[in-house]
Formats: structure tokens, C-alpha cells, sequence
């Protein structure tokens, strides 16, 4: 018997990058069913696992019985005083460039252009920075298990790429000799924060709840 696990989100990069995570393991990941009809939770954690969990927990109720998963991730940037952080789907909508975190498909290009005018005359060797991913798990409202993951790199001055989504432009991987944008998504995962912490997610709980079904 296979483990379900609803993702609460309706970004179709999130869900394309956890469901290829998810190809090593016997793991079904689907959208949850009305997510857009449900009202999001204020996001006010000063953390990612402040927000994982307020949104695991809040959306499992809408799913009894389901296992819920809900992840809050963002860059964190040394030169910047580790921002965006928390903050990073909304970096420019904060700074009043745009109105809304959710300005169609322009959001990732001007938060990408706010970072880029942030670190304009930063030299190379000052522009590192992280993606980190916390995940959280939930059924019926209580948060049953959290992993997280991190990946280092670059901040380049110009992006690179047009894969992914969010920074990935920007993020550049010295070993690799490129950005998370320019490389594949089986090779992403492997390697990215979301990847990570899925896979180290799925090692926790996959025993667990495959016995509480049974």
C-alpha cells in the first residue's frame, strides 16, 4: 500500500519539484483537493518552521484522516543580513514594488530585480547565500513530524537559465558551474533544499503512517 500525501499549495512548481522528489520513494503526492477555494492563514511566523507548521496544521483540518504537507522556504542572503528570508515570496511587494506577493507570473521577475538593486556593487565574494526548506506534516489539525534542507551558492548579477522558479536564476552552484535554473529537474532535486528535505521527510514518517493504515 502506497503512502498519499496532500500538498498544500497551489504553486505547480512546489508540486512538480516534491513529486519527482518522490519518484524514489512509494509515495503518492497530489494538490489538495479546494485548496483554492480555501482561505490561506496569515503567514506571521518569524521562521520557516513557524509558517511550515501554522500551515500544515491549518490545512489538515480541511482534510480529516489525510496527511497534510505544507513547506515554507525562501533565500537567505549573508550580505543582506540574511534576507529575504522568510519574506522571500514577498520581497518586493514589502519594498512596494508591486502591489501583491501574487502579481501573476511577474512575481518572481521583480523580486528577482529588488535583489539584484539590494546587492548592486557587492562584490562575488560577499554575494553568497542559501535556499532553506522547512517541511512540516500534519493530520487533523496536529503537526506530526518536521524536516528541513539547505543548499549553498551564489548570488549572480545577472540571471541565468530559464528553468525553475523563484531565485533560481539568480542562485548560481560553483560546483556545478550553474544556476538552479539551468539544470535539470531530476538533477534540482537531487540536490536542492526542497529535494532534501523531502527526502528526509519521507524517510521519517513513510514506516509510521504506512502502519496506521493498515
Amino acid at each position: 500500500m502506497s503512502l498519499r500525501l496532500l500538498v498544500a499549495t497551489t504553486s505547480q512548481g512546489k508540486l512538480r519539484d516534491f513529486q519527482t522528489a518522490a519518484k524514489a520513494f512509494d509515495v503518492e503526492i497530489v494538490p489538495m483537493p479546494g485548496i483554492e477555494e480555501i482561505e490561506p492563514p496569515e503567514e506571521n511566523g518569524t521562521t520557516f518552521e513557524d509558517n511550515a507548521r501554522l500551515k500544515a496544521a491549518y490545512y489538515s483540518r480541511f482534510a480529516p484522516g489525510e496527511l497534510v504537507l505544507a513547506d515554507d522556504s525562501g533565500l537567505e542572503v549573508a550580505a543582506i543580513d540574511g534576507a529575504p528570508g522568510v519574506r522571500s515570496a514577498r520581497f518586493a511587494s514589502d519594498a512596494g514594488i508591486v502591489d501583491s506577493p501574487d502579481a501573476g507570473d511577474n512575481t518572481d521577475i521583480w523580486n528577482n530585480t529588488h535583489l539584484s538593486q539590494r546587492l548592486k556593487g557587492v562584490p562575488s565574494e560577499r554575494r553568497g547565500a542559501k535556499y532553506h526548506c522547512v517541511l512540516a506534516c500534519a493530520r487533523d489539525g496536529a503537526v506530526t513530524d518536521t524536516a528541513d534542507g539547505e543548499v549553498y551558492g551564489v548570488i549572480l548579477e545577472s540571471p541565468r537559465g530559464t528553468g525553475g522558479f523563484g531565485y533560481d536564476p539568480l542562485f548560481f552552484l560553483p560546483d556545478l558551474d550553474r544556476t538552479m535554473a539551468e539544470i535539470d529537474l531530476e538533477t534540482k532535486l537531487g540536490l536542492s533544499h526542497r529535494g532534501r528535505a523531502l527526502v528526509a521527510l519521507l524517510g521519517m514518517i513513510s514506516p509510521r503512517a504506512l502502519d496506521e493504515r493498515t
